[in-house]
């Protein structure tokens, strides 16, 4: 079984596949955000599960992208 940390780099792995456009560090700051919100300490606080749910919920809402882009 995969770890959450393992889950979550694979996800990320896959938005980057969805938005090659991005930064490391836009990925980072977006995933967060789309975590917990536009706040200073998101980056910091944020919990594995929590950014792995979030880095979900961008890749449902943008899988037809890669149709799109490519």
């Amino acid at each position: 079984m995969k770890s959450s940390r393992e889950e979550l780099l694979a996800a990320l792995a896959e938005l980057g596949t969805l938005f090659p456009e991005w930064r490391f560090g836009q990925f980072v700051a977006n995933v967060a955000t789309s975590a917990r919100g536009p706040n200073a300490k998101t980056i910091w606080d944020s919990e594995d599960e929590e950014l792995l749910a979030a880095a979900n919920r961008l890749i449902e809402r943008n899988r037809n992208r890669e149709h799109i882009s490519a």
